[in-house]
């Protein structure tokens, strides 16, 4: 006689249950595109005829190594030629990290596989590689030299406008207030309460500056200066280019952006290798 208390196996459970599909669990793709180092050494029968480059080379890894925080090194490339040229870009390849700058002078920059070392392009024959934690030319253009923020015009009430007044009054009074070294101070659009027209609004008043960098990494993520000096719009993306934070900070550079002083270290241990395997 079978037992009243006898348990039945639940419905979706147990042998047969299963889909018998030969592919298996559909499992969500792992984000891909993630930049890593890969060693690499040059050829030494293409390095041997390029003297100029191999010394600007070596001058840059000096540089590396005795790099303080703060500290700025420019070497010009302007005085090579083109096979000299070519081995540099060859030795120093294209890291994560590209600046844009627009305005009178504009620049192209990409850093360098190799944190801390940034090959500076632009019109007029500007050729150079800075190393540093950031490229000191494109901030001394990053915002225009003049610009104000009307707050009693801010205030004036707007269709659809409900937190950006207060939100602009925060930023004047942080920048009007902040001094050298002041700890970033950053305003989360993803957690703040906003609508379509607070963003519009903050954005129409912020202005544009003249920089705009991107760091390619785990995802992307974009930075571009505001006209207001020390405000940075920062956007992360995942793999997918999808907009998962979204951020103000107001800081003399966004600490993302910038070589941290363990990889400075580093890119100067890799290039002593690099050229060492030349010698």
């Amino acid at each position: 006689m079978a037992s009243p208390f006898a348990i039945q196996p639940p419905l979706g459970f147990g042998p047969g249950s299963q889909s018998g599909d030969e592919e298996g669990l559909a499992y969500l793709p792992m984000p891909s595109g993630m930049r890593v180092y890969e060693p690499h050494l040059l050829d030494a029968d293409v390095a041997g005829p390029c003297a100029a480059a191999l010394a600007t080379l070596a001058a840059v890894r000096d540089a590396l190594a005795r790099w303080q925080p703060g500290g700025h090194e420019s070497f010009s490339l302007a005085g090579l030629d083109a096979r000299n040229r070519a081995l540099i870009d060859e030795a120093l390849g294209e890291g994560e990290v590209a600046v844009r700058v627009t305005g009178v002078v504009p620049l192209e920059i990409q850093e360098a596989t190799f944190a801390g070392v940034w090959r500076v392009r632009g019109a007029e024959s500007v050729d150079r590689i800075e190393v540093g934690a950031f490229p000191r030319g494109a901030l001394l253009r990053a915002f225009p030299a003049e610009w104000q923020m009307d707050l009693e015009d801010i205030a004036r009430p707007r269709p659809g406008v409900v937190n950006a007044p207060p939100i602009l009054a925060e930023i004047a009074h942080r920048t009007s207030a902040r001094a050298p070294g002041t700890p970033a101070h950053v305003i989360n659009f993803s957690l703040l309460p906003h609508t379509p027209e607070d963003l519009v609004l903050i954005d129409e008043v912020l202005g544009q500056g003249h920089l705009t960098i991107l760091s390619r990494g785990y995802g992307n993520c974009r930075i571009d200066a505001a006209a207001r000096r020390d405000v940075w719009r920062v956007r992360y993306y995942n793999s997918t280019d999808m907009l998962i934070l979204d951020t103000l900070e107001i800081t003399s550079l966004p600490e993302v952006a910038q070589a941290a002083p363990e990889d400075i270290a580093d890119s100067a241990a890799r290039l002593a290798q690099v050229l060492d395997a030349l010698a």
